[in-house]
């Protein structure tokens, strides 16, 4: 089957002479199309296609035969079937596999970037919670005055008892756990869309390159880092919202830009790992000095974010050493990171 697919295409290619049943068609020889059917034979000579041959040999033949140019033999040869149209399905298969392994040869030739997962699952599931939370809060304590919270969320004292930060409960109640928990709370629903836009664009990005259990240790960490650091500097204010988790996450990228700036680029994948790297590094810069220039207007706990970018750039140190080429570099970014 395979033989004679490739003799048809290497004769659909150079083109063929056209026979009536095995008698050939020239000037000395004109045939009627109405009294005998057309069929291609195996005959190769040089020319264009099957049917440009054909409209060649008609137009030849007008002079020497009234019926080869009669009107009635130029719509027969319309109504004609080509030969490639009724092609094997073995053929048709073959090609289409051919164009498949082109197509691929083609992409495999474009520069993709390898992240580890394909979702940011922990990046999604935070930002729904903090969302249902909010909703809540609002729905049981009412909304405050723009006056009293122009963030259009509740009360003050209602962020304080579902758990923000008040350093009179932690330190002299021992209330601990307030250093994590006002990362899944928001002073209002402009709070909120801030920290969630970023959060669902870059913290997902990131998630899906560091994978969920790093992502998830960096955010933490820096949840905490901010708490501590807004406690030390800012103990007479109450402070919520995932922020400085956020810009721990920022943090964390400079500190895998650091840690991989000196890595070999012998692979293809890691050329262009590095110049992504370089890119977000940018970014990443604009990015955390927009938000500090910003963290000094009223309402706005400059300590949380400080804390959290420094945070997150010291567990970036610890959780990306272990994935370094060497040994000495990995002891020394592990020990700055801890």
């Amino acid at each position: 089957v395979f033989t004679q697919t490739f003799a048809t295409r290497r004769f659909l290619s150079l083109g063929a002479l056209p026979t009536v049943n095995g008698e050939k068609m020239n000037k000395n020889n004109p045939i009627n199309l109405h009294d005998k059917p057309l069929k291609a034979s195996t005959t190769r000579r040089k020319g264009g296609h099957y049917k440009d041959r054909l409209k060649q040999l008609l137009r030849k033949n007008s002079n020497t035969s009234s019926t080869m140019a009669d009107k009635n033999d130029v719509d027969y040869y319309h109504h004609m079937r080509d030969p490639m149209e009724s092609r094997p399905p073995s053929l048709k298969r073959m090609e289409s596999l051919s164009n498949s392994n082109n197509n691929f040869q083609e992409s495999d030739e474009e520069e993709v970037y390898l992240v580890k997962q394909e979702y940011g699952y922990f990046a999604y599931l935070f930002s729904f919670a903090q969302t249902v939370i909010l909703i809540i809060m609002m729905w049981q304590c009412s909304v405050a005055p723009l006056n009293i919270n122009p963030m259009i969320g509740p009360y003050p004292d209602a962020l304080s008892e579902w758990g923000g930060k008040n350093a009179v409960n932690i330190i002299d109640d021992g209330e601990w756990w307030r250093l994590l928990t006002p990362m899944m709370l928001h002073a209002g629903v402009i709070h909120l869309f801030s920290n969630i836009a970023v959060q669902l664009e870059s913290g997902a990005f990131f998630e899906r390159e560091w994978g969920s259990l790093n992502w998830l240790i960096i955010y933490c960490v820096s949840a905490v880092g901010s708490s501590i650091l807004s406690v030390i500097f800012m103990p007479n204010s109450i402070s919520v919202g995932s922020s400085g988790a956020v810009m721990g996450l920022f943090g964390a990228k400079l500190a895998e830009v650091m840690c991989r700036c000196c890595e070999s680029e012998d692979s293809r994948q890691k050329r262009v790992a590095h110049t992504v790297r370089k890119e977000q590094c940018g970014g990443t810069l604009c990015a955390v000095t927009l938000v500090m220039a910003f963290s000094f207007i009223p309402y706005v706990d400059w300590a949380a974010h400080l804390g959290g970018l420094l945070a997150g750039l010291l567990a970036g140190f610890a959780v990306f050493s272990c994935s370094m080429e060497m040994m000495m570099s990995r002891i020394f970014w592990f020990l700055l990171g801890t």
